[in-house]
């Protein structure tokens, strides 16, 4: 691949002749990537590419590496961003401390959870001692429990058995609820998980 392609791939033309030090932080990890494009490799290692870009950086090499991708290259990312390895890898090793905890495809490794939802709440009331670590463990649907500071993230296999029991327990301790989230669980519960676990 010419310079001039692997410019335009990265969609650097209107900087093809500026100086590296006027870029922004995004604008150079293009740069770099374009450089490991010039000799149409067929493997790419790209450690945390994305780390301190913006959003729209950010979702500009998403793009890149997707494109590289369909074009049959491989990839080997090294990422702390959990929804980065969710969507662009179809295989991901979880580390810790030099060790691979889990390595499999990320709807594998959210399905090994054993749960498909996180319901995440917080609770209020007077003269309330300390809200127990597990508290909520033992619920209907209910697989695990995580403390988050004052907050408590269940993962459950049915949200619509889960919650009611929630809601009953919280009543019946009569706590306040101020605040619910539900959400499908991902890779970064499987991170979490792995490591409390460590």
């Amino acid at each position: 691949m010419e310079p001039e392609e692997a410019i335009s791939r990265v969609s650097l033309q209107e900087k093809a002749h500026a100086r590296i030090k006027a870029l922004s932080g995004g604008q150079k990890q293009r740069v770099a990537v374009a450089m490991a494009l010039i000799g149409n490799p067929r493997l790419l290692f790209l450690d945390e590419p994305t780390s301190g870009l913006d959003p729209q950086s950010r979702r500009d090499l998403w793009r890149i590496i997707s494109e590289f991708r369909t074009t049959g290259g491989t990839i080997l990312l090294t990422t702390h961003y959990m929804d980065e390895a969710e969507r662009l890898c179809d295989r991901v090793a979880i580390f810790d401390r030099g060790r691979i905890l889990a390595i499999d495809s990320p709807r594998n490794l959210i399905a090994d959870l054993g749960a498909e939802h996180v319901v995440d709440f917080a609770v209020s009331g007077k003269s309330a001692p300390p809200l127990p670590e597990d508290f909520g463990a033992g619920l209907p649907g209910v697989i695990s429990v995580r403390a988050e500071s004052e907050h408590r993230c269940l993962s459950v296999r049915e949200p619509h058995v889960a919650i009611p029991a929630l809601l009953a327990l919280i009543a019946e301790r009569g706590l306040s609820l101020t605040s619910l989230t539900t959400r499908q669980a991902t890779l970064e519960d499987v991170f979490v998980h792995y490591a409390d676990t460590v």
